[in-house]
């Protein structure tokens, strides 16, 4: 299992804990993370599950590609350094411990 722990804007902390192969969006909703709305399910039709990746971590993923790019202009909160739609991030054991900060709003 990978570990993962999401920080919320109000810096309240989340642990979760999810399979190899799945969605970081797909891990968060099934653990019912507040602050995930994922609208579209996983679609990129959306940006509600946007996330900043910490940077340390946000190195080991693979760089967003265009569609993820232009969605990000559609995020309710303003877009920083290592924000990604938590759909497009796929869960892999080199992410074991990943951190994420959660925006403010995903509306």
């Amino acid at each position: 299992m990978i570990k993962i722990r999401f920080i919320a804007a109000d810096q309240s902390v989340q642990d979760i804990q999810a399979a190899p192969g799945q969605s970081l969006m797909k891990a968060a909703v099934d653990a019912n993370v507040t602050g995930i709305e994922a609208d579209c399910g996983g679609t990129l039709t959306c940006a509600t599950c946007h996330v900043m990746v910490d940077a340390p971590w946000a190195g080991r993923l693979p760089p967003p590609v265009a569609d993820e790019r232009d969605m990000l202009d559609f995020a309710a909160s303003p877009v920083e350094p290592g924000s990604r739609l938590s759909c497009q991030i796929a869960l892999t054991p080199e992410l074991d411990g990943l951190v994420v900060r959660l925006p403010a709003s995903q509306h």
